[in-house]
């Protein structure tokens, strides 16, 4: 069986890249009987200033993108209703702050060493959409670990380091010099990108081409 090498270009505050995932397992499961898949995840902020306070979402993304606060939260409760239709939890979408997510990327670098990345990865995004938990406090981070079934204490030593911080920064850079300026990305077999959270049918037939070829 013929086996499609996904990496996907993410971030934990990324609402999409949520969502892109939950309709990526759609689309493996259609494939299950004629294809394997290789996930890896990397590293893409959103905010990437370590000194920037965190701001309620909708007032930061009002002025992000020049839209009025009720616009975004007009497009923040349609993007809630699609995730609850992907079995998502993004209860808590419109209470979030704005969030520094390196620590987040680092401890998902090292998931990737215990192959529970994806995991870790559902885990923080539920703390973030579903709770409205802020991912760049410790015990958050340690929590969203626990939840991933992984080893808190090795996560707490990595907290308080400075490992897998060079990791991240090679993965941003590596990833914006492909060209990559939104999230998700999906690199499928190092040659093929797939931009946006697309939908599985979409999906299906695209790993199929690649898959045929």
């Amino acid at each position: 069986m013929k086996t499609l090498k996904i990496d996907i270009v993410s971030d934990i505050a990324c609402p999409w890249c949520a969502i892109g995932y939950a309709r990526l397992e759609k689309a493996m499961a259609e494939l299950r009987d004629s294809l394997d898949f290789d996930i890896e995840w990397h590293a893409f902020e959103l905010n990437p200033d370590p000194k920037a306070a965190g701001e309620p979402i909708l007032p930061a993304l009002s002025r992000k993108y020049g839209r009025s606060e009720s616009e975004m939260a007009a497009a923040q409760a349609q993007m809630t209703e699609i995730a609850h239709d992907l079995g998502l939890d993004f209860s808590r979408m419109q209470e979030r702050h704005t969030c520094h997510t390196f620590d987040a990327h680092r401890l998902v670098k090292w998931a990737g060493e215990q192959s529970r990345q994806t995991e870790l990865k559902q885990a923080l995004f539920d703390a973030y959409f579903g709770k409205a938990a802020d991912v760049s406090d410790p015990e958050v981070l340690v929590n969203c670990v626990e939840a991933a079934g992984l080893d808190t204490e090795q996560a707490r030593e990595i907290l308080a380091s400075g490992d897998y911080a060079d990791a991240v920064r090679r993965d941003e850079a590596h990833y914006q010099q492909a060209g990559v300026s939104a999230v998700p990305a999906f690199v499928i077999n190092g040659q093929y990108l797939i931009s946006g959270a697309q939908e599985p049918e979409t999906l299906v037939q695209a790993f199929r081409e690649i898959a045929s070829q």
